[in-house]
């Protein structure tokens, strides 16, 4: 019999099958998150012209950015099936199916005709891809993460839950790196109108074999192989989830909104949207708004493997207030750079968010996958994250362009940004610190301790 406490051994190694979890990932949330970013990006910089010219400027903008959220839409149901087979039949058989979805819906996208040669067919299609997309990402981060938490040592736990955390800022560095060399260099121009804009689409299918490859090499998760040795698997994760973690449901998913609202915000389509629209106030080319968000990219990238690797060190909960006051500051900070039109200035605003929004993100895999007990942990995670992705990010590029548009200023936008900071702080404060708690299952009564600071 596997023992859960000879899982979680302090080392200061990394061994050979935690490095092949740690790329696997990496990579395999880095080529989901590629795809999502291609596509929000491509939303706010053309695809109201390829696919809603008819609804003009403002209309096909928020049209646009509809496709983006409704996917999120379907998250839930993504996170609820995958729930279910990661709970039943494991972490690693979601992990492959959500990244096979992912890439063959993405590279489909790069092939679809527009509305000037089919008409209402075109978006119609788009907005199947999108769902299919959707569901994908429902189910792929909690699979991710899960294989990352579950095989790392207690002391270590929040250092590799950040590993699948900084595949989203790599993914936004290759999809934003990608659009500004066909922007500025294969495609400029109308040709990036015309045809350019499909290659980073159609590039998804080449990443998505090496995913693919990677994920099929990896162990299932040590936690999962105990519960099926002991036949402790739950028959109705989905129901046991809300019958008795319904508020820890929602407190989470508040949690995590409160970081996607200000990560969509800035990477889902917006600020690129804002910042080159020509009818708008700013006319910065493409080109240099796209070099300045795959800059705070590494922002990110670098502030999310920090966060977890400082929450080994201080807990999750510290972590998380750091980062929501750092994230509250670059909330008030950015829009009176961005709306000096310098491009300095504009890289300075999203690097000064984006360091925020990576350190409460790199926290969030160990501290989630701490709240939930073993039998139910894939479903809790899945569909709290789900939850928060609606409530946060889902509509935000949209709620923005209309905020901007009713009230003529973009500080209507910040208010709304630093309500749903607040909102996700003040969820951190009713939670409990459960860093280092044991996760296998022959810990549940401990897991299933209510970690509300009330009780």
């Amino acid at each position: 019999m596997i023992s859960s406490s000879a899982t979680y051994v302090a080392s200061d190694k990394m061994t050979k099958d935690q490095r092949k979890v740690a790329y696997a990932t990496i990579v395999g949330t880095t080529v989901e998150w590629y795809d999502f970013f291609v596509y929000a990006a491509a939303a706010g910089l053309i695809f109201k012209d390829l696919f809603f010219a008819p609804a003009g400027n403002t209309l096909g903008t928020m049209l646009a950015f509809a496709t983006v959220g409704i996917s999120f839409l379907f998250r839930p149901l993504g996170a609820f099936l995958a729930g279910y087979l990661g709970d039943r039949y494991g972490r690693r058989i979601v992990l492959v199916m959500t990244l096979v979805l992912m890439g063959l819906a993405t590279t489909c996208i790069g092939l679809l005709p527009t509305y000037a040669s089919i008409g209402v067919l075109a978006p119609i299609l788009l907005l199947i891809l999108r769902i299919l997309q959707g569901l994908a990402a429902g189910g792929e981060w909690g699979g991710a993460v899960l294989m990352a938490v579950e095989h790392a040592p207690t002391h270590k736990r929040g250092r590799f839950g950040s590993f699948p955390q900084i595949g989203v800022p790599l993914g936004l560095i290759l999809a934003s790196g990608m659009l500004a060399l066909m922007t500025g260099v294969v495609a400029p121009g109308d040709a990036f109108v015309e045809w350019g804009w499909r290659i980073p689409f159609l590039f998804s299918i080449i990443l998505l074999f090496v995913g693919h490859w990677i994920r099929r090499t990896v162990e299932e998760s040590p936690v999962f192989e105990e519960i099926k040795e002991r036949k402790s698997a739950s028959q109705t994760p989905i129901r046991d989830l809300f019958k008795h973690h319904s508020l820890l449901v929602l407190l989470a998913a508040l949690v995590f909104a409160g970081n996607s609202a200000c990560g969509y915000m800035t990477t889902g389509g917006f600020i690129q949207n804002y910042a080159t629209n020509p009818d708008g106030p700013l006319h910065i080319a493409r080109t240099p708004v796209l070099i300045c968000v795959t800059l705070a990219s590494f922002c990110w990238l670098i502030t999310t493997y920090l966060s977890g690797y400082l929450s080994d060190l201080i807990g999750r909960k510290k972590t998380y207030i750091v980062g929501w006051i750092i994230q509250l500051c670059g909330v008030f900070a950015l829009f009176p750079l961005v709306n000096t039109g310098s491009v300095p200035l504009l890289a300075v605003g999203l690097c000064f968010l984006a360091s925020g929004i990576g350190l409460t993100y790199g926290v969030q895999s160990s501290f989630y996958a701490e709240l939930f007990p073993a039998s139910i942990r894939f479903s809790g995670i899945s569909i709290s994250y789900a939850l928060g992705a609606i409530i946060g990010g889902a509509f935000a590029p949209m709620i923005g362009t209309w905020l901007v548009s009713v009230t003529g200023s973009t500080w209507s936008v910040t208010l709304y940004l630093a309500m749903m900071t607040c909102i996700a702080l003040v969820s951190t404060l009713v939670l409990r610190d459960r860093t280092g708690i044991p996760l296998g299952p022959d810990h549940e009564k401990e897991q299933a301790k209510s970690p509300l600071i009330w009780k």
